[in-house]
């Protein structure tokens, strides 16, 4: 039947009233009760009534038969979150809604809700969990937006506490510049957020958090505890010391207990990627790594594969953003190649991910080769992986696979998937995945699989990064619906 002008109208009135409505039930369940709402991995959080009506269309993407969810039917399982007393926990209201379509059978929004997230209601404000304080060392593209995701999951302050920056003083307006580089972002756009400069006192406001700028050339020589600063995980992002010994700097300093690199590791520290062997940390391990932004994009996936599969072995071709390690016009570099200019040529260069493999996923201990190619754009990279599997399988299969674990597996927080034709990179542009699928191009023939994975090799590596954070640190909620 041909819809007309004025009901298209009203429903759209009537979806944005509900959109509107659930904007305080989110904040409410964030700031009250720790709890973070999201939609298929996309955060609810501080967003406004078109950002939830676009993230429900979004969702379309995510379904087997691509029809979105609508607002009349999560808003109901929202409220009653609302009403529950929850502790802490990461709630994908997306996820949940679908399951609750599913294995309702016949019961209450209450009720569902009641069995579902047993573990956390009741237990709002009976937490021990304490904010655990962080310490960035360097604060470059990956320092900036670490520093973006912690202030954005303060919440009730019971997280991740971003207490201090430390880095060398480039000018006499330095803090200043810093506060504008971490405001204004030529890829990802402007800070969503207030940031106040305290010159005499050399702190940053930002949206509540106090974050002391401390100006030095040595990791081993800052007194944190003079800032109030304790029991503190330093994240060294400058990339300057990859070893234990260089690392092991930090652990001179009083105040800080943990050392985490955002870079591959050199020697026997280990390389974490979340979601593949985050569980082998142990709190004897004062330093580790979050290894590097292709190998979290890839790992996980070659898991999934590996899983089902089996893999025989591969090649992994890297078309990765050129990075600041390489000159905007030619000029002397160390590296061969890196020293032609980054804007006008494709540069072939080494990358270290396939041998990184193995320290995250053992089983496949030599059989990767790889290679990258640093490309004209400033942001996003693609993986492609070319295998050879143990089992025969076909295209509609492994996509719906990939599919299946992108949504309801362990991994839904390092796998996307999207399989829309027009997609290009600067759509990945924010992702908060490690990698995401690309199923239109996928290959499959007998045995022969060709995939590419897509991944924000800034933001979406952070993200990586936070969550091994948060686990370090003992402060990482529960995620629900589980797997």
């Amino acid at each position: 039947m041909t819809q007309k002008p004025d009901q298209c109208l009203g429903e759209w009135i009537d979806r944005e009233a509900l959109a509107e409505a659930m904007i305080p039930l989110i904040g409410q369940l964030y700031r009250n009760n720790n709890v973070a709402i999201t939609l298929y991995g996309r955060s609810l959080i501080n967003r406004s009534v078109i950002d939830l009506l676009k993230g429900h269309r979004f969702t379309r993407h995510r379904q087997a038969d691509e029809v979105e969810l609508s607002v009349q039917e999560t808003f109901p399982l929202l409220k009653t979150l609302s009403e529950l007393k929850l502790g802490p926990a990461t709630i994908d209201l997306g996820r949940l809604t679908v399951k609750f379509k599913e294995e309702g059978n016949g019961r209450s929004v209450e009720a569902f809700l009641r069995e579902e997230l047993a573990d956390v209601i009741g237990k709002q404000g009976s937490s021990d969990r304490k904010g655990r304080d962080i310490v960035l060392y360097g604060f470059g593209r990956i320092g900036r937006l670490l520093a973006r995701i912690m202030v954005e999951k303060t919440g009730g302050g019971e997280g991740l506490r971003l207490r201090a920056i430390v880095v060398r003083k480039g000018a006499d307006n330095d803090l200043s510049k810093r506060a504008s580089l971490l405001r204004r972002d030529s890829v990802h756009g402007s800070f969503d957020g207030t940031i106040i400069v305290d010159e005499e006192n050399s702190n940053l406001l930002i949206n509540g958090n106090l974050v002391h700028v401390i100006y030095s050339n040595d990791p081993s020589t800052v007194d944190y505890t003079q800032y109030g600063i304790n029991n503190a995980l330093v994240v060294d992002n400058t990339g300057k010391w990859r070893d234990a010994e260089g690392l092991s700097l930090h652990l001179k300093c009083p105040g800080v207990d943990r050392v985490i690199l955002t870079a591959p590791g050199k020697g026997a520290l280990k390389n974490i990627v979340h979601g593949i062997n985050h569980g082998t940390i142990t709190d004897e391990d004062k330093i580790v790594t979050a290894a590097s932004c292709t190998t979290n994009a890839i790992v996980p996936v070659l898991k999934a594969l590996n899983d089902k599969y089996g893999i025989v072995n591969g090649h992994v071709e890297t078309v990765h953003s050129y990075t600041n390690d390489q000159n905007l016009i030619d000029n002397f570099h160390k590296g061969n190649r890196r020293g032609r200019s980054a804007a006008l040529n494709m540069v072939i260069t080494e990358t270290g991910a396939a041998k990184a493999v193995a320290k995250a996923l053992p089983e496949l201990a030599g059989k990767l080769t790889g290679n990258a190619i640093r490309v004209p754009t400033p942001n996003v990279s693609m993986a492609i992986l070319n295998l050879n599997l143990e089992k025969a399988t076909d295209r509609e299969e492994v996509n719906e696979y990939l599919r299946h674990m992108a949504l309801y597996s362990d991994l839904h927080e390092q796998i996307d998937f999207v399989n829309s034709p027009e997609v290009v990179s600067s759509d990945f542009v924010g992702s908060r995945y490690a990698g995401v699928v690309d199923a239109e191009a996928t290959i499959c023939h007998d045995n022969r699989v060709v995939l590419y994975v897509w991944y924000d090799n800034e933001f979406g590596y952070s993200c990586q990064v936070v969550r091994v954070l948060e686990e370090m640190a003992g402060v990482k909620p529960a995620d629900f619906p589980r797997a």
